[in-house]
């Protein structure tokens, strides 16, 4: 990612948009202030499976410390979906960087004040303990054999003390979405950069329990309770999401958030965010519980995919209203007098 990107921005002036006694202008004549982020759908896709890859490790993770003995299909389920979402986030994130030699460079030197150094170096560090935990999996499964060396040798190992390690670096990742898009200076990101980390763990938390339930309500064997505490899980984190993205709607005003409320982008908010993968999910959870029964596995089924479409909808919606926004002066002027009007801490 470009430097620019990474720096704090300052407001450029010019022409007849100088103000005088340091006064925000109110208009920049229709010409964006700031430069625009070059994202595009590599980076939604990378944003999408980064953040299951790393809440399905965390859940395996939890599922293995505190779950039940039923709860074991969880671990093992979300271990290889973990592994199988990060397998595309690297080959994603250099394809955005032109250059695979751009990736290299950012891990010889961890720059904490850069984000995408920090998210290449997490992103790395995450994909050893993934891999190693897919890895263990597999030889508990028998997929090297039973006596090979490198069966015994991974059985051998602590996968409990593993995971845990792993769930540092997993809960990294889940919110690295909302870490990064924070750190930049397009307007409704950052007004809204207090919200941003919370939505991104909300959002990916959501999507790797609906792909743990889709994946575990189409295999034979899993029981009832399984799927209840994983329907359980969505329910909770679909609700703070939803409860984060009015928050964050609110927050940005009807200028900084214009975004979210008109044309296209408004009715993906609407009806495809919080109605397709947020709403009707729920509702689908709640019918069967206001009816005293287990969700079905197909209704759990439908109601993973709904959520599964809604997390990927919310990816896109977060970049392209970043976009959208960064293009709008009116907003970055906005932004910046609603600063300059902040009350001084003592």
């Amino acid at each position: 990612m470009p430097m620019e990107y990474e720096r704090k921005w300052e407001v450029r002036r010019g022409g007849g948009g100088r103000a005088s006694d340091g006064e925000v202008p109110a208009t920049y004549y229709g010409i964006p202030a700031i430069h625009k982020p070059h994202w595009k759908w590599m980076i939604i896709f990378y944003f999408f499976f980064g953040g299951i890859a790393g809440a399905s490790y965390v859940i395996a993770s939890i599922a293995q410390l505190f779950g039940r003995p039923e709860d074991r299909r969880i671990t093992r389920a979300g271990r290889y979906i973990s592994f199988a979402a990060l397998i595309p986030s690297p080959i994603l994130l250099i394809l955005d960087l032109g250059r695979p030699e751009r990736f290299l460079h950012m891990l010889r030197v961890l720059k904490l004040r850069s984000p995408m150094s920090v998210g290449s170096w997490g992103l790395t560090i995450f994909g050893a303990f993934s891999t190693l935990s897919a890895l263990i999996q597999a030889a508990d499964d028998g997929l090297f054999g039973r006596k090979t060396l490198l069966a015994r040798i991974l059985r051998a190992m602590p996968a409990r003390m593993i995971g845990a390690a792993g769930t540092v670096p997993a809960f990294f990742l889940g919110a690295y979405t909302g870490v990064l898009l924070a750190a930049t200076a397009v307007p409704i990101w950052a007004k809204n950069a207090l919200l941003l980390g919370p939505l991104a763990v909300a959002s990916a938390m959501s999507s790797a329990s609906a792909a743990l339930a889709l994946c575990l309500s189409l295999a034979r064997g899993t029981s009832h309770e399984t799927l209840k505490r994983l329907e359980r899980l969505d329910s909770i984190t679909l609700v703070v999401e939803l409860v984060l993205l009015t928050a964050a709607r609110r927050n940005s005003g009807p200028v900084i958030g214009r975004p979210m409320n008109e044309g296209h982008l408004g009715r993906i908010y609407r009806f495809g965010v919080i109605g397709t993968g947020i709403g009707t999910p729920l509702a689908l959870m709640a019918k069967s519980a206001l009816l005293g029964r287990s969700t079905s596995r197909f209704v759990a089924a439908l109601a993973s995919v709904l959520t599964l479409a809604g997390g990927f909808m919310l990816r896109y919606l977060l970049v392209m209203t970043g976009r959208k926004s960064a293009d709008d002066p009116e907003a970055t002027f906005a932004l910046t007098r609603a600063r300059r009007e902040r009350p001084e801490q003592p």
